[in-house]
Formats: C-alpha cells, sequence, structure tokens
C-alpha cells in the first residue's frame, strides 16, 4: 500500500427542493449537485501499523475524534468488506465547516473511493458503494461520482447531469454563520409539514435535453424561506450578487454559503468587492 494524497472538492447545489417527510423520518429531496474542484480539502494516507485509523488536523483540531466522518467511512468500510488497513490521515481543510458546501462528505467520499480502489478482490461495486456511502450522509454519494449529478430520495438515487456553465464564474460567499442542517429541516417541518408548498420546479424539464438549468425559478433553494428568516443577512448576501449582475443566485444545502453564476467578468468582480467590504470570505472559480 502507497502513500497518497486525496482532494475532496467542495460542492454547491444548482436547486434543491424538499418534497416532503418520507416515512422513515428522512427527508425526500429532488437537488441539482455540482462540484467545485477549485475550492477543496486535501488528505494525506500514510500506511500505519495494527490495523488502526489515526488523524490529525493541524487546522481544526477538534476535528481529530471518532465522530469525523473520515473515520467513519473507514469503519464501515471495514464492517463491509473485511478490508481494515491500519491509516495515518492528515486532514487539510479548506472547504469551510457548516456552509452547505459538503467538506465532511467529500472528506468520507475521497477516503471510500482510495480504499476500494486498494481493497483489491474485496472492493465494490458502484451500487454497493452508493449505498455504504448513503449511510454515512446524505451528501456522500455525490462525491463518488466525477460531475453534476441530479439526486433523489435522500441522495442515494444519483442520475448524472449535463450541466453547461462553461464560460462562466462562480462566485462563492461563505459568511460567518453556522446553520445546522438537522434545525433547519425541524423548522421545515414546523413551517410547512409534511407538503411541499408549491408544486415541482424540475418536472417539467426532466424530459428535455437541453444540458444546462437556465430558467431562474429552476435554480432555486426551498431552505431559503427558513434560513433567510432566521438570518436575514443571508438574504442581503443574495441580493448583493443579483444586484452585481449575477444570472443566477441562491444558497447552498442548508446554508450558510450562496453562490452567483456570472457570465460578465466584470460585473463577477464588482460582486467580490462589495461583499469583501462587508467582511465576507469569498471565494472565485471559472465554471466547468
Amino acid at each position: 500500500m502507497q502513500a497518497a494524497i486525496l482532494t475532496a472538492p467542495a460542492k454547491i447545489n444548482l436547486h434543491l427542493e424538499i418534497l416532503g417527510l418520507r416515512d422513515d423520518g428522512y427527508h425526500e429531496l429532488r437537488t441539482l449537485f455540482y462540484p467545485v474542484p477549485a475550492l477543496s480539502d486535501s488528505i494525506e494516507v500514510v500506511p500505519g501499523p495494527d490495523s488502526d485509523f489515526y488523524i490529525r488536523c493541524p487546522e481544526r483540531p477538534e476535528l481529530e475524534t471518532t465522530s469525523n466522518l473520515l473515520y467513519k467511512a473507514w469503519k464501515l468500510y471495514a464492517e463491509a468488506t473485511g478490508f481494515r488497513p491500519g491509516i495515518f490521515v492528515t486532514l487539510t481543510k479548506r472547504i469551510p465547516m457548516g456552509g452547505g458546501l459538503g467538506g465532511g462528505s467529500s472528506d468520507a467520499a475521497a477516503l471510500l473511493r482510495w480504499l476500494n480502489a486498494e481493497a483489491g478482490e474485496k472492493g465494490l461495486p458502484m451500487g454497493a458503494m452508493i449505498e455504504l456511502a448513503a449511510r454515512l450522509g446524505a451528501d456522500v454519494p455525490f462525491f463518488l461520482l466525477d460531475g453534476p449529478a441530479w439526486a433523489g430520495g435522500i441522495g442515494e438515487k444519483l442520475e448524472p447531469a449535463e450541466v453547461d456553465l462553461s464560460g462562466a464564474t462562480l462566485i462563492l460567499a461563505c459568511p460567518d454563520i453556522h446553520v445546522n442542517t438537522a434545525w433547519a429541516f425541524r423548522a421545515w417541518d414546523e413551517k410547512y409539514g409534511a407538503v411541499n408548498p408549491h408544486e415541482s420546479l424540475t418536472s417539467a424539464r426532466r424530459d428535455t435535453k437541453n444540458p444546462s438549468p437556465v430558467s431562474a425559478r429552476e435554480m432555486a433553494n426551498d431552505f431559503e424561506s427558513i434560513v433567510f428568516e432566521e438570518h436575514p443577512s443571508l438574504r442581503d448576501i443574495k441580493e448583493t450578487l443579483l444586484h452585481h449582475g449575477a444570472e443566477h443566485a441562491a444558497m447552498s444545502g442548508s446554508g450558510a454559503s450562496l453562490f452567483g453564476i456570472y457570465r460578465d467578468r466584470d460585473s463577477a468582480a464588482s460582486a467580490v468587492l462589495a461583499l469583501e467590504k462587508k467582511g465576507i470570505e469569498i471565494f472565485q472559480a471559472d465554471c466547468l
């Protein structure tokens, strides 16, 4: 087994629709995941002794526990396959935590992919990997893929998506606000119950071959009505993105990060300047 450095990219949700509460207590979702490889965590994996797992995270030592999704992924894979290599893991966090960007999920998926490649005959087919990943979290299965994808169910029903945003600039605003996903779902249930308050925003497009979700009504996030009420400053950030020429803007996941998609680089630059003046951390990248 060789040492390796794994890359775990962030994601945004170009669209997120909550379809209702399932009998098992989970929420049925319909979401369009889009990878952001320009913003990523780095995971160094080095062989270790005794079939044990060791983790270091110099920037965030509070993550050096068995509650980290990296450890949970290693343990779950070992239980499922019997492949249990001893490893030292050093995690370098760059993806903001608690921002709806999927950093922990991406870390877990990156390690699962590495373990599966190293497992040889004990390795799992993709279908089994997706089932395993779904046990770790709703976003984890997506990161086993290599491009945009629609996800349904609780995230385990994946369909690769042809999303053409080439030539556009992505501005990602990451305010210093943490939104707890469990709270967001509870608040949604309290406000709307088990029924989606609107018709599906995507059903009309499911039979189309148009590769790009260009309609503003299709690039939306159901969590915004809940989260913006609790954190009005997030609505202000979205309005700033739109005011400075974003073709589309929305919150990612349950927040608090928001994104804007720009076709004009000067407009994107003006948005960055306006948001940085407010003390908001910004990431900028060319779309895939």
